[in-house]
């Protein structure tokens, strides 16, 4: 159900509704908190045993894997950070809480992974230069008990990756993972057949070619958030198309779309209605607006007129 509240101005002829649908809410269910404890401890031992393993068989794929793992470790912190503080309820100070903290959480997620991938790389070329001799079987079995723990925990977020980008970051953090591992295992078992050691410093390129494409997509929506940008997956055209047919609304300016967190998405809008308003459109409304969009945080003025309101002209803000 939308709860609105209306404050009547007998000056201006405008209305403000603020409506907030807790019907359809994506936040991240509780039970994330859980799925992030549990895979920040089996991949932070993970990455013990892949830096320990690593450098006694002298595998720069499966230390530059390490290297990953713990920047995904230091990813899954932050997330889980960023999810906690958005739950964190609002102050006189922080009058929409925290929920913006898990953008920031995300779009640093991303900082590190494009990090990570130079690290990589550069040792890698390096690796190319002066090839070594690597103790393939430690390499197999560590990596394939990589396969096992990120595999698992992507698997603790999948049911949440479409709804929220900082779960959806640590889905694809895991996923990638447990496909480089796979990756690693192979390169292993092609040393061993073939005698390449070239083919080590290969598949930690290949690695370092996973990490970026993650993070830069990570990045790239991170960065569109914290801009204030109309989040994936809505259409604000449609979404003015839809408040255009409202019974009684001759006009819509001043919409604007943008998220509050990673999971909630806010809307602002002055809508021209000469015949006024009544609770019952303005219930409608917000909770049409979270079923049809998932938008659950509705603000929205009611107007007479455009003609006295500074916001009606498209180039203001």
């Amino acid at each position: 159900m939308a709860h609105d509240h209306d404050h009547d101005h007998d000056h201006s002829g405008h209305s403000h509704s603020h409506g907030h649908s807790h019907a359809g809410h994506s936040h991240a269910p509780a039970s994330f908190g859980t799925a992030f404890a549990v895979g920040a401890s089996l991949n932070t031992a993970f990455v013990v045993a892949e830096l320990i393993f690593g450098y006694a068989a002298n595998s720069l794929a499966l230390v530059s894997d390490a290297v990953h793992n713990l920047s995904d470790v230091i990813a899954l912190l932050l997330a889980w950070c960023g999810v906690w503080l958005a739950g964190r309820r609002p102050t006189d100070t922080h009058t929409y809480g925290y929920r913006r903290a898990s953008i920031l959480a995300a779009l640093f997620n991303a900082g590190l992974l494009l990090i990570a991938v130079g690290g990589i790389a550069v040792e890698a070329i390096n690796r190319f230069r002066e090839p070594a001799e690597v103790a393939s079987w430690t390499v197999v079995w560590v990596a394939a008990l990589g396969i096992l723990v990120n595999g698992g925990t992507a698997l603790l977020f999948m049911r949440g990756r479409d709804s929220d980008l900082n779960v959806r970051g640590a889905y694809l953090h895991m996923a990638a993972d447990a496909g480089v591992s796979f990756g690693v295992v192979v390169a292993a078992l092609l040393i061993m057949a073939t005698g390449w050691q070239w083919l080590d410093p290969a598949i930690s390129l290949a690695i370092a070619v996973v990490v970026l494409l993650s993070g830069w997509e990570l990045a790239r929506d991170s960065v569109n958030l914290a801009l204030d940008a109309v989040p994936k997956g809505i259409d604000l055209k449609k979404v003015r198309d839809y408040l255009m047919t409202l019974e009684g609304v001759t006009e819509v300016h001043d919409l604007h779309i943008w998220a509050m967190s990673t999971s909630e998405t806010a809307l602002t809008a002055h809508l021209v209605r000469p015949g006024g308003h009544d609770d019952a459109f303005l219930h409608l409304v917000c909770a049409e607006l979270s079923h049809r969009f998932s938008i659950h945080h509705a603000t929205l003025q009611v107007e007479i007129s455009s003609e006295t309101c500074r916001l009606a002209p498209a180039e203001m803000v």
